[in-house]
């Protein structure tokens, strides 16, 4: 990790949208960055979205949520913080120290689904690529 620039995806419980954002951006991005996912209300890791990550590919199974204050209390800088939730929640969000550039994605919620679940597995499938398509399209133009 020495010399990379490091970037934080962040939601409410840091359960399904930041832990597909960062495991696709570390899955497509070049060796000069590195990202790490964070919730400001940390929850438990959402089983259908590490269902639908695997069908893609990517296995976040062993992955645990962290919380937000924690990586501003240890002084983790961080090149870019993007938030995956929605506007108003994304104001919660605390300010990190250091230059920091901030960027907001708006992600529909997997925990906010209806239905069976097959029904929650179609949703949570479109929202993993519209998440893969942002993050591809962010790496483009980062280089």
């Amino acid at each position: 990790m020495a010399g990379k620039k490091r970037v934080l995806f962040v939601c409410i419980h840091n359960s399904a949208r930041s832990q597909m954002a960062e495991a696709w951006f570390n899955e497509l991005c070049s060796d000069d960055y590195i990202a790490g996912s964070a919730g400001i209300e940390p929850g438990t890791l959402n089983p259908l979205v590490v269902k639908v990550m695997q069908e893609a590919g990517v296995d976040i199974s062993h992955k645990q949520t962290n919380a937000v204050m924690d990586y501003i209390r240890s002084g983790d800088l961080f090149s870019y913080v993007i938030t995956v939730c929605d506007e108003t929640s994304a104001e919660r969000c605390p300010i990190f120290p250091g230059v920091t550039k901030r960027l907001h994605w708006s992600f529909p919620d997997p925990s906010t689904l209806e239905g069976t679940e097959e029904e929650k597995l179609v949703e949570i499938r479109k929202i993993r690529d519209t998440i893969k398509a942002k993050i591809s399209e962010w790496v483009k133009e980062l280089g």
